[in-house]
């Protein structure tokens, strides 16, 4: 019985350290190198090659509508974690991102979840989002990535604060929220690469700013992410 109990303790301290082998840890950096957007808390993800957080030219899902409207990680992230083995971790790094600056954050992946995607709504935006869309992990060291802005496709682009969410377009106090989820007179329908800000700026005739090109376009890419593996 003694020797029965002492090979299966064996058998489960080996079995540990190959699961210990199997997971993999991450550092992410991601700096935002636009003249004037930001990105609100990042959603970061590792998983298999079949999982995709959007294809372009077909429709976004609500989840991902729900990030690129208002910043919301929450179902996106429900979504991903509903996805079982095909997902590592999903994560949110905390806070807003300015031009120029730099965020980090640590995430984990089993050994055949070898891709990575993050996405955060630019604001002030009506429904346009930085997205990397799976991309491999390194096996050892670092790999480097520039990220695109895409529209979600759900929204007009009348960048108008009155339809925006965050802390730029808060005017006497009234926060734009943006539209709720849903279909909208003048969206595309599809997800596509961002054409940037082309209304020519001043006001709705209500009141609410028209945001201008000149403070707020940009041109792709608009992000550069580093992962380095840590072990």
């Amino acid at each position: 019985m003694a020797q029965r109990y002492k090979l299966l303790m064996i058998l489960v301290f080996f079995s540990s350290l190959s699961l210990a082998d199997n997971l993999r840890r991450y550092e992410i950096s991601i700096t935002n190198i636009t003249k004037g957007q930001t990105f609100t808390p990042q959603l970061v993800v590792t998983h298999k090659a079949s999982v995709r957080l959007f294809t372009l030219g077909e429709s976004a899902s609500l989840s991902l509508e729900m990030l690129a409207e208002g910043g919301d990680t929450a179902p996106l992230t429900s979504d991903l974690e509903s996805l079982s083995n095909k997902i590592g971790e999903v994560t949110t790094i905390a806070g807003l991102l300015g031009p120029g600056e730099t965020i980090n954050g640590e995430i984990s992946a089993k050994r055949r979840q070898r891709y990575l995607s993050f996405a955060a709504m630019l604001i002030p935006t009506n429904d346009t989002f930085v997205a990397l869309n799976g991309v491999l992990l390194p096996n050892r060291g670092s790999k480097s990535y520039t990220a695109l802005a895409y529209d979600a496709g759900t929204e007009t682009n009348d960048q108008n604060c009155a339809n925006i969410p965050g802390p730029r377009c808060i005017v006497e106090g009234v926060q734009g929220e943006g539209h709720s989820p849903g279909p909208n007179d003048g969206d595309e329908g599809f997800v596509y690469v961002s054409n940037g800000f082309h209304e020519l700026g001043t006001d709705d005739g209500n009141g609410n700013e028209i945001l201008r090109p000149v403070v707020y376009d940009w041109r792709n890419p608009i992000a550069r992410v580093t992962v380095k593996r840590l072990r």
